[in-house]
């Protein structure tokens, strides 16, 4: 039967995209910025735009990413969680584990090359363990870097450890019907509690130095890092759209409507039938895992990380980055999530430059969090919607 034979008060069901024409205007926007880095990187094209700079790019996508999870999590379920870069700082350790064990053990290979006796795989790995340990005091390998060897198996365990400490951690609190602050106050000690554990040098994870030389991708040291900066930017510009429609999709629906309505009234959807943990349990978990693999592709182009990135003042800036983005709108996130980072980076980089009033010079590297505070303060008075729900008035101005 053609459309034109159906009766009138059944019309045909439109496509996602269809009822959802704000992600088609986001990926173009996504992709038109993508060609446009491109053609002016250095590794291609035009060399307008710095080594550095598509780096800075590609991080903020990275960035972008984790704020979409984090307004699922938040502005859809209503779950403030204030540890969500403790998952993104362990998907960083779980892939720059293999980087630094696969880049160590070239190294030590090349060594040994002109040894007049090969060496055994235990001489191999003891040196890779010197290597990599010897700036803590340790020559051994530790247990939790059995599979750091294998790309394939790191990779498994940035989604796994991520998305299994999520999973408990959220089956306790909710089964125990933990909300509000309380909920908050226990992600932020969580959060705390995984820093101070690895600010410690017998973590296995070089305590306070982290783990270094991510930026040289084993395998491909031949390659030039403008040329590494751009393959990054595009795998972090595809990871984006990529969450950006998974998420946009699966809060467009019923499952949207459901974790929407728990966000308003809990009591009420727990009083209609529908089970509240386990909606939040699957919120928390896979924006956890999202994180985690928005972790995994920043930090290779950062080049180091430390458990200074899983502190709890992260998580809080990622919480700002979506109220000023606009919480509950996507792109809100997006456009917050860039907004602050790039103006961070531009502030405390050296780009702004200083203001001397003749009796104080402004410094803008010592001034930034108080701009950032101040303008947290003006968004959420002036515009509660965020930067985000501009779009609203824009729309009704029409």
């Amino acid at each position: 039967m053609s459309t034109q034979d159906m009766p009138s008060d059944i019309a045909p069901r439109k496509s996602f995209f269809a009822e959802n024409p704000s992600v088609l205007w986001f990926l173009g926007a996504l992709g038109l910025f993508t060609l446009s880095v491109s053609v002016l990187a250095e590794g291609f094209g035009l060399p307008i735009l710095s080594t550095s700079m598509v780096k800075v790019l590609g991080m903020t996508l990275c960035l972008c990413l984790i704020a979409v999870a984090m307004d699922v999590v938040w502005g859809y379920c209503g779950i403030l969680s204030l540890g969500h870069f403790a998952f993104f700082g362990l998907g960083g350790y779980a892939i720059g584990m293999w980087l630094m064990y696969a880049r160590t053990e070239g190294i030590v290979i090349d060594s040994f090359e002109n040894a007049p006796i090969p060496p055994t795989e235990t001489e191999i790995t003891d040196a890779i363990a010197t290597q990599i340990f010897g700036v803590v005091g340790s020559n051994e390998l530790p247990a939790l870097w059995v599979f750091a060897h294998s790309l394939p198996l790191q990779l498994a365990m940035v989604v796994l450890v991520p998305g299994l400490l999520a999973l408990v951690f959220g089956w306790l609190a909710f089964r125990s019907r933990v909300t509000g602050v309380y909920l908050s106050i226990l992600t932020q000690a969580m959060t705390l509690a995984l820093s101070l554990y690895l600010f410690q040098n017998d973590t296995g994870l070089r305590g306070n130095n982290g783990l270094s030389g991510l930026q040289n991708i084993p395998g491909l040291l031949h390659v030039p890092q403008s040329t590494l900066a751009l393959w990054f930017f595009w795998a972090s510009a595809f990871a984006l759209g990529l969450g950006y429609v998974i998420f946009a999709w699966l809060v467009s629906g019923k499952f949207g409507s459901v974790i929407r309505g728990i966000r308003d009234n809990e009591a009420r959807v727990r009083f209609l039938g529908y089970h509240v943990e386990h909606y939040k349990l699957v919120i928390f978990t896979l924006t956890a895992i999202v994180s985690g693999l928005a972790g995994a592709l920043y930090y290779p182009q950062a080049g180091i990380i430390n458990p200074a990135e899983i502190a709890p003042i992260a998580s809080i800036y990622l919480a700002v980055w979506v109220a000023i983005g606009g919480r509950g709108r996507l792109y809100g996130a997006v456009i917050g999530a860039a907004v602050v980072s790039l103006a961070s980076s531009w502030f405390t980089g050296g780009g702004a430059p200083d203001i001397d009033l003749g009796f104080y010079v402004i410094n803008w590297t010592d001034w930034w969090l108080v701009l950032l505070g101040l303008g947290f303060v003006a968004v959420t008075l002036f515009f509660p919607r965020g930067i985000g729900g501009l779009f609203d008035y824009l729309v009704r101005a029409k």
